[in-house]
């Protein structure tokens, strides 16, 4: 789809190591000038990670933003170049301590998209074998395999807070509640 009102201005506020903040200006329909203030993220992926039996591994998440622990499928930054599975693949390990034999995308979407450019890449991760956690530095993250139907009621309960992983669980069992 094509972008409604032009960009005339672009003015760089913040550069950060994972994203930057700029002000864009621009014209209305009609004449007249507004400004966004938009984060501009390299993108990230989103992990669930199924084991047998229908038991999802889950993660609690320790987020300065909030200051508090988040119940949460594992995710991550993707660095420059390397593509979503690849991403996937290293930050199930990372987060989870699970390697998967089979990442198969989900689906895609933007996180926030009023102010924030970063879009998920969604992958259900099977197969998986233990090879250990490997934590990045200032991570606090601690796993928990729990049955899918404590994830349904934890999800009807409003227990899990985090959108990218109410997102993935939604379309996840969206799908499956079709196909049975």
């Amino acid at each position: 789809m094509q972008r409604r009102n032009p960009c005339i201005r672009t003015e760089e506020l913040l550069r950060a190591r994972l994203f930057r903040v700029e002000r864009r200006t621009y014209e209305r329909t009609g004449g007249g000038l507004y400004a966004r203030e938009i984060v501009l993220h390299p993108g990230a992926v989103v992990i669930l990670p199924l084991l047998d039996a229908g038991r999802i591994v889950m993660i609690h998440n320790y987020r300065c933003a909030v200051d508090r622990e988040l119940l949460e499928l594992p995710a991550g930054t993707r660095e420059a170049g390397e593509e979503p599975i690849t991403t996937a693949g290293r930050e199930l390990i990372e987060e989870t301590g699970y390697r998967a034999s089979e990442l198969a995308p989900l689906g895609e979407f933007f996180m926030s998209p009023g102010i924030l450019s970063e879009r998920m890449h969604a992958f259900v991760a099977r197969g998986l074998q233990w090879v250990g956690q490997n934590l990045d530095a200032g991570e606090d993250i601690r796993t928990e395999v729990v049955d899918i139907s404590t994830v349904r009621a934890w999800l009807a309960e409003a227990r899990i807070e985090d959108a990218k992983t109410l997102a993935v669980l939604g379309m996840y069992f969206a799908r499956e509640d079709r196909r049975a």
